[in-house]
Formats: C-alpha cells, structure tokens, sequence
C-alpha cells in the first residue's frame, strides 16, 4: 500500500446534513435492518428445524439469506453510526474493506442467483433424477464455487486499488464506500483499477445473466 498516510480517513457525507432528517433516517433504517435481520434469521432457522425443507432450493434458499444478512451488515451499522455522529469519518483501511465485502457478498448473491435458476431448471426438466442429479455434494460445490469466484474478483479489484494514492480530497458524497467513489479523490492514475473493475463486471454481469437466461429458456421450453 503507498502513501496511503496522506490521507488517514474519508468522510462520508450521506444522505443530508440536516439533524432532523438524519434522526429520521437512522429510525427507517435500524427498522429496516432490524426487520431484515429478523426475517432471513427466521427463515434460516425455520429451514434447519424442518427436515422437509432440507432439500436443494431450501439449501440455496438459505444461503441466500445468509448472504442477504452478510451484505447488509457489511455496510449498514457504519450508516447508522454517522446518522449519530458529528464527524462522518471512516479510515482508509476500512473503506478499502467495505469495498471488498460488498464486493464479495453481493458477487456471491448473483453467483447463488444462477445457481438456484439451474436448480429450478433440473428440478423441472428431470423430477425423476433431481434428487439424484442435485446432490448433497454437488449442492455444496455449487455453493463454494460461488463464493470463491465472488471473492476472487473482489481480491482482485482491491489489489489493483491498493496502489491508489490519495493525497488531499476526503468527502465522498456517498453514504458507504464504493470503488467509484474512490476514484475522484486518487491523486494517482486510476486507469488500472478502472479497467479492472469495468472487466469484472462485464464478465459478472453478463455471465450470471446469460446463465440465468437459458435456464429459464430451457424451463420454458420443457414446460410447452
């Protein structure tokens, strides 16, 4: 990491600066927090206690949910801090962190996505062999390979964002870290982390979409 001393911590100016609208704002959000913790903490404990749930989509079902938990841990509770602070401060280190785990949890969602869109295509085109084709340990492989392609190409993009300077800027006019957001106070070239980020995406994107979209084809086409 070089020169990242410059500049020791961001802040990050939120949704308002207003303390009537920011007290507001902390009440819907730690309501909706608390909701999503409750609801997906439900569901994954209603999916283990039932032994008629402990099938393929339920498995994926709750991995879901655990993602979903994960991704919005990953940056809520800093929002809910600086709706209460006065200095909207986070250090550079764990700017860099958020990045990577929102990076990694919601790769691993829309890995997980595809995967449950395949599982639904299997469950529909082979009812008989389902239990068979989707196994415990294929279940399971599917489950890491998503996890570890969302966290490779979190790795990667932080590595390449590491060599970023900042020097002077601190304000992101964002309520979390994004690597965006990063790019207009680097007083360094961008251009690497920029093409990087631009590349993964591509590659995330399109490829969970096409996958996606030919298991639902495949669905359709055995259904008519």
């Amino acid at each position: 990491m070089r020169n990242h001393s410059v500049v020791s911590e961001f802040i990050l100016l939120g949704l308002s600066a207003d303390p009537q609208i920011q007290a507001l704002l902390f009440v819907l959000f730690l309501v909706i927090y608390l909701l999503t913790l409750m609801g997906n903490l439900m569901l994954l404990l209603v999916i283990r206690a039932d032994s008629h749930l402990h099938t393929p989509m339920y498995f994926f079902l709750g991995q879901l949910s655990f993602l979903d938990l994960c991704h919005s841990s990953v940056t809520v509770p800093k929002l809910l801090e600086n709706l209460l602070s006065e200095k909207k401060a986070i250090s550079v280190e764990g700017c860099l962190a958020q990045v990577f785990f929102v990076f990694a949890t919601g790769g691993t969602e829309s890995c997980l996505l595809t995967v449950m869109a395949y599982d639904r295509y299997v469950a529909i085109s082979s009812p008989l062999l389902y239990s068979q084709m989707m196994n415990r340990q294929l279940c399971m492989g599917l489950v890491w390979g998503s996890w570890s392609l969302a966290f490779l190409d979190a790795l990667i993009n932080i590595l390449v964002a590491l060599n970023l300077d900042f020097c002077e800027a601190q304000n992101i006019h964002h309520f979390s870290c994004e690597l965006p957001s990063l790019y207009p106070l680097s007083c360094s070239d961008v251009s690497a982390s920029f093409t990087a980020l631009l590349c993964s995406s591509l590659l995330h994107f399109f490829g969970n979409f096409l996958l996606i979209f030919f298991s639902y084809v495949r669905i359709l086409s055995t259904i008519l």
